[in-house]
């Protein structure tokens, strides 16, 4: 027999099946919005990095004798 699916919230494990749909809608919910935080994250890191670059290619340009 397979062990029932859970879920650890503020620290107490609950079995996902035991749920009311109510809370494994807005647990669903949860999920997305944290892979989305997540990928939100990712398109920063990859501005920043772009930023960066942008930033040495001009300094790069700029007038040494400044």
């Amino acid at each position: 027999m397979t062990e029932p699916k859970t879920i650890t919230i503020n620290d107490k494990e609950y079995i996902l099946d035991d749920l009311s749909d109510a809370a494994k809608a807005q647990l669903g919910s949860l999920q997305l919005t944290d892979r989305e935080i997540v990928r939100l994250q990712q398109q920063l890191a990859i501005a920043q990095t772009a930023r960066n670059a942008y930033a040495q290619a001009l300094n790069s340009e700029l007038p040494q004798d400044v």
